[in-house]
């Protein structure tokens, strides 16, 4: 019986000509670009578990969010623990920061993980119920010149990978106290369009007003277009911050506009918040995202600690490459591929190979079984750059020929020399 897998996943595969996002030699070399990406701007990896308590996400995201009240896979264990496996990145970092008291440390700390998130959400283009996210965390310091330095991180990440046709968006969401005000306004305001809204953003209205703003029927845009601002609102501490930070972002020459409809949807934001969206994605777009959220690691039992971080889909990242045929490495062929003849010169590749490997060269021994004919197109089936064959003849001789597979020709050379010919090539001696 065939058993599918599972509706909004999908398998990362060694080649997928379909499907070419899919294929794994582009998240290895994704996945390398970020981390190098990230330490280059001081930060430290952090592995946390997929799944943690339902209360962590609960009490951070929000339950008034769309992630823990629609989206979360939540599930209970044999002790009778509620668990969730997690929707998002942030709030497993604070929760390992604040339980292993890792501000005592230092005074700012840097973190970035990688790894995959959970949401049962409608699968569409560039949205799955297991996607991967890249993020990074800073805790410790409430400088604007921090946040505009993670905005520009992020936008460099993207130029990084060759992408073009980004739009960088920025907002303030001020003080917790300023948003439950403005919460109060936009509802007041609101209130007599309420029957014309969608039923989506009717459900919002009491507990998430601003999510509204994120709606994407054209109903809801319309009647938010003269809804108040939340810069409107801002204290005169939020409004410098939020000044500050422009004034950095002009400084860097980072292209940016200022989206008051900009909210995010978890309620753990305060302050600045930012996108960045490449239009090859369609109405899914956004390909980072992220913001401050000041009072997190208080409202999870630390200290009272600034905390600001952005996040990346790698689902988005690399279709977006793709589609903007942005420099992308292909898929590494084998640089020789060795054939024995016969057992004696069975023995004698694996001592051959196991020393071209020592040396960082990428070979295959035929393992086929099969004669020289079929062993060689397995040799041209891996694209492979070279081939050697080794029977009793070369063996005796101590010499082998060379094969480069896409031009045919050959060249003869002792077998003792074979290691030094290659690691001299590839330049890839790491023993």
């Amino acid at each position: 019986m065939n058993i599918p897998i599972p509706t909004g996943t999908f398998d990362i595969l060694p080649e997928d000509p379909k499907e070419l996002w899919r294929c794994a030699h582009l998240w290895a070399y994704l996945e390398q670009v970020v981390r190098k990406h990230a330490r280059s701007y001081g930060f430290d990896e952090i592995c946390t578990p997929l799944f943690e308590r339902t209360e962590l996400f609960q009490r951070s995201v929000g339950e008034g969010t769309d992630i823990v009240s629609k989206e979360m896979y939540t599930f209970e264990d044999k002790g009778g623990r509620s668990l969730s496996l997690r929707p998002e990145g942030t709030a497993s970092v604070i929760r390992a920061f604040v339980e292993k008291k890792l501000h005592t440390l230092s005074s700012i700390q840097r973190f970035f993980y990688v790894g995959p998130m959970f949401r049962y959400e409608r699968p569409q283009s560039g949205r799955f119920r297991q996607h991967n996210q890249f993020g990074v965390e800073v805790i410790g310091s409430s400088l604007p010149e921090l946040d505009a330095e993670l905005i520009e991180m992020c936008y460099s990440l993207y130029q990084r990978l060759g992408l073009q046709n980004l739009t960088v968006y920025v907002n303030s969401l001020g003080e917790k106290d300023t948003r439950l005000k403005f919460r109060e306004s936009l509802k007041e305001y609101l209130r007599p369009h309420l029957a014309s809204l969608s039923p989506e953003s009717q459900a919002r209205f009491e507990q998430n007003p601003l999510r509204i703003f994120d709606s994407k029927d054209e109903r809801d845009r319309e009647i938010v277009k003269k809804a108040p601002t939340i810069l409107e609102h801002l204290s005169q501490e939020a409004s410098e911050h939020f000044a500050a930070v422009c004034r950095v972002l002009d400084h860097l020459k980072i292209p940016y506009q200022v989206n008051s409809n900009l909210v995010r949807g978890l309620d753990y934001y305060t302050k600045t918040v930012f996108e960045i969206t490449a239009g090859e994605l369609g109405a899914q777009n956004t390909i980072g995202a992220g913001g401050r959220y000041d009072g997190l690691i208080k409202e999870l039992g630390g200290p009272d600690l600034p905390s600001i971080g952005f996040a990346t889909g790698l689902e988005r990242i690399i279709q977006t490459c793709l589609r903007q045929e942005a420099p992308v490495p292909s898929r590494k062929r084998p640089d020789v591929y060795v054939i024995p003849l016969g057992q004696e010169a069975l023995f004698t590749c694996f001592t051959l190979v196991k020393e071209l490997r020592k040396r960082g060269i990428v070979c295959l021994q035929d393992m086929s079984g099969k004669k020289l004919k079929a062993a060689m197109a397995c040799a041209n089936d891996m694209k492979a750059e070279f081939t050697i064959v080794l029977g009793e003849r070369e063996i005796q001789e101590g010499i082998c020929e060379l094969k480069e597979m896409d031009s045919g020709i050959t060249t003869k050379i002792s077998l003792v020399e074979v290691p030094l010919f290659f690691e001299t090539r590839y330049k890839r001696y790491t023993d």
